[in-house]
């Protein structure tokens, strides 16, 4: 390869930890890049474009825009910062010869921090820093470089990334400055230092064809789009090339379509030359890491290796009896296809076929990554039934090991109590703690993943939002000890039809309902919670008898306690093995795998045998 490049480009990934600001950042450069009309309304999070992301506040897919300045095109990665998505990290530090690095000036380095900090430098990107936030009044900034500094000496690979520019940023002010202690008028001082620092894309135009797929998507009109860089040669539209898998005989496809990014769209090219981030279509079945060669001299790049899922849950056809009334997609097929289409972008995840061909054993990342997909499967009308997420254990040494992760808290002093209780009940083994000036407490745990499951909900509801967690997978190691259940027993229907207001008050007197009077239920269906273990079967669609004295709803609905609504994340932790969620576009219903009374007694009965 010649040392020829192209000066024309920049291709910078932008990292950082969850909920630090790169999407504003993002978004700060795309409008001071004159990439939007002038007076044109585009609001905020431009990037993120997907609703979960917007409703939650994080970034689930890693998207590309680029921006021109002094006539240099910068190709911007944007990433997730979540540990649950950081295959989609991994995959484009391929596109990248760059990466800024974002810390927030009060948090300083954090969990993710870390984490995509050490996938950046062993990808060799040039790293630049960023410390965003300098305008809130409680920013640390000298401590936090400080900080980022003992971070590089930690990571870095080779001397060379131990030079690196920083840059004072408040994205949401759309300003940077060189200088931590003069306000910077706009994001100019970021641009040059992204052409100073970010070393022009290498690549020979005039050598065979190479171009690595670091991303996929899929549209309707245009089918399936392979996303990557051009490592070398030339990509002409109709010509022919190779697609050359991991385990397979090269084929060769025709070239329908090549586009390069400008701003926030796709433009479609004739040609696109080595350096330069592109999509293209016609290709059929290209997967992550695929090479795209030139016919003649097909030669493959190494493949990209992503980690593997750590959580699993079963997705089914939905058994309910009311089974079709809510959501338009509801058989095997439109299941298994919709599955199959998730796998053509999300990398991370596996899918297995089981014995039933109406059940799919899904893997994730963790209980997020498999719960975002759930959401995303219900807002697109689809009907189905999940179990609880479960670790994936490995057998090694003829002893079964499971995944540990390495659990970050932050919160106020008057939590710490009880979240170490429900910690050490679940295996969590403390192994930092400390105080910072503001009244927060900071500490570190080690933890497998199954204890982790349903810790979302607990957390969020005992901190009552005021706290930050992060967790990140470590290692493999033996399975040992049992996690402590805050599970009870359950109230599960009789009988089916519409919730009454003195059933419901019947089985208040047993423990705490889920539905409201009016609730059409099902016998099976799991309709509250009892503080005993065991499950109690009540009929909520029991009427008051009339009398000549008194009518039926007399002096009840005013008795009638609060219900108890869950998320989905909360359903999925609260149910137990031999329990399901029933997701519909319209409703989360918890029931048991065995509807009928007669079928889980006879369960019960062949587990107490075997």
């Amino acid at each position: 390869m010649s040392d020829y490049r192209n000066n024309d480009i920049r291709n910078l990934a932008i990292i950082a930890h969850v909920d630090h600001g790169k999407t504003t950042l993002v978004d700060a450069l795309l409008k001071q890049g004159k990439v939007f009309r002038d007076h044109q309304q585009v609001g905020e999070l431009i990037m993120d474009t997907n609703p979960l992301e917007r409703e939650r506040g994080i970034t689930i897919l890693a998207k590309n825009a680029s921006v021109s300045f002094n006539g240099v095109r910068i190709n911007i990665i944007d990433t997730p910062g979540h540990a649950d998505f950081s295959g989609e990290v991994e995959r484009v530090m391929n596109m990248a010869d760059g990466c800024l690095l974002l810390v927030d000036a009060v948090d300083g380095p954090m969990p993710q921090t870390t984490y995509v900090l050490r996938q950046a430098l062993q990808q060799n990107v040039t790293p630049m820093v960023v410390i965003n936030k300098v305008d809130r009044p409680e920013a640390r900034i000298a401590e936090v470089v400080g900080l980022v500094q003992d971070l590089f000496l930690e990571l870095a690979t080779k001397s060379e990334q131990l030079d690196y520019p920083v840059l004072y940023t408040s994205a949401r002010e759309g300003y940077a400055s060189a200088d931590p202690d003069v306000r910077g008028t706009d994001m100019q001082p970021l641009f040059e230092a992204v052409l100073d620092s970010v070393p022009a894309p290498t690549g020979d135009p005039d050598a065979p064809l190479q171009m690595l797929v670091a991303a996929l998507d899929y549209n309707n009109y245009m089918g399936q789009v392979a996303v990557g860089r051009i490592t070398n040669g030339t990509l002409k539209l109709r010509d022919d090339v190779a697609l050359m898998t991991r385990n397979g005989e090269p084929t060769i496809h025709n070239l329908e379509r090549i586009c390069v990014f400008r701003g926030m769209e796709r433009v479609e090219v004739e040609e696109a030359y080595a350096g330069d981030v592109v999509a293209v279509t016609g290709p059929e079945g290209v997967s992550i890491g695929d090479t795209i060669a030139c016919r003649e001299n097909p030669v493959a790049l190494p493949s990209i290796d992503i980690n593997e899922p750590t959580v699993r849950m079963t997705f089914g056809v939905s058994t309910s009896p009311f089974m079709g009334k809510e959501g338009s997609h509801c058989t095997s097929r439109n299941l298994y296809e919709r599955l199959m289409r998730e796998l053509r972008t999300n990398v991370s995840m596996r899918v297995e076929a089981t014995p039933s061909p109406d059940v799919f054993v899904v893997a994730g990342r963790g209980e997020l990554h498999l719960s975002i997909l759930v959401e995303t499967m219900r807002r697109e009308q689809y009907e189905f039934q999940v179990s609880r997420p479960a670790p994936i254990t490995k057998v090694l040494d003829d002893k079964i090991h499971e995944p540990f992760e390495i659990l970050n808290l932050t919160t106020r002093e008057e939590y710490v109590g009880a979240l170490t209780e429900y910690l050490s009940g679940h295996l969590g083994q403390m192994r930092d703690m400390r105080y910072d000036e503001n009244g927060y407490v900071h500490m570190e745990y080690k933890i497998p993943t199954r204890g982790l499951i349903g810790f979302n909900a607990f957390f969020l509801r005992t901190t009552r939002g005021d706290g930050v967690k992060n967790s990140i997978f470590t290692s493999y190691e033996p399975m040992e000890g049992e996690i402590k259940s805050q599970r009870s027993g359950v109230l599960v229907a009789s009988e089916g039809g519409p919730a009454v207001t003195y059933g419901l008050l019947n089985a208040q007197g047993r423990g705490d309902t889920f539905i409201d009077p009016g609730t059409m239920v099902y016998a099976g269906m799991i309709v509250g919670s009892q503080r005993r273990d065991g499950d109690i079967e009540v009929n909520v669609c029991k009427e008051k008898k009339l009398t000549n004295m008194r009518s039926s709803t007399a002096d009840v609905a005013k008795r009638l306690n609060a219900t108890i609504r869950m998320s989905l994340e909360e359903a999925l932790a609260f149910i137990d093995d031999d329990e399901l969620v029933e997701v519909t576009p319209q409703n989360l219903r918890l029931r048991k795998m065995e509807l009928s009374a007669r079928g889980r007694k006879r369960q019960r009965r062949d587990g107490a045998h075997a």
